[in-house]
């Protein structure tokens, strides 16, 4: 069994909110032209529910503290990358998914966080109703608060379902953002080196 499938079976669901969004996708349902009431219908309601659930869970919580949960004092002060993070977001607008990936590095002042904490933040603003210009400055900010260091970069790239499937129906058309500080918004160098480690296919 995959880790995501483990994580999926674990999760507490709200009684109370897995009814009231169930009923409301059953109204949905109704207004598309469906029948709620047919077998294949019976459960989706419902299951709609958890998955709505499951995917904002970030807003139950707290990317500071799961930053601070992994502090450590160190001398290490040069760049460290965490690249390729998978992201599955959904945009605000439509409420249809967004998904591609995360970079995000930062450059220590006395205290670097453990690498896995990394990817989990970008969860926790991902599993929101998101647009990506706020999520990549969230994931930097975090960061920031938390460890206190010289500079933070983070750069997603990502497909949005609303832009693929509905609206002007772009089937290869990929959004790129950043947010940079410190010696990575002020240092061509820094930034330079960023970038090309992040490209880098070795």
């Amino acid at each position: 069994m995959d880790q995501h499938k483990r994580f999926s079976e674990s999760l507490t669901y709200d009684k109370e909110a897995v009814e009231r969004i169930a009923a409301s996708v059953s109204s949905t349902l109704a207004a598309i032209g469906e029948d709620p009431d047919r077998e294949g219908l019976l459960k989706t309601p419902e299951r709609v529910a958890k998955a709505q659930l499951f995917l904002t869970q970030g807003y139950q919580q707290d990317a500071s503290e799961i930053l601070r949960s992994a502090v450590f004092a160190e001398t290490y002060d040069e760049m460290i990358l965490v690249r390729d993070i998978e992201l599955y977001s959904m945009c605000e607008h439509h409420m249809v998914p967004f998904f591609g990936k995360a970079h995000v590095a930062y450059i220590p002042d006395g205290h670097i966080v453990g690498l896995s904490k990394i990817p989990r933040v970008v969860d926790v603003f991902a599993r929101r109703l998101q647009v990506q210009e706020r999520l990549t400055l969230q994931i930097r900010n975090a960061i920031e608060e938390a460890l206190k260091p010289q500079g933070v970069a983070v750069v997603i790239e990502a497909t949005h379902l609303c832009m693929v499937m509905r609206g002007v129906q772009k089937q290869h058309s990929v959004t790129t953002t950043s947010s940079m500080s410190g010696p990575f918004l002020e240092n061509t160098h820094t930034r330079a080196e960023f970038m090309r480690l992040i490209r880098s296919t070795d």
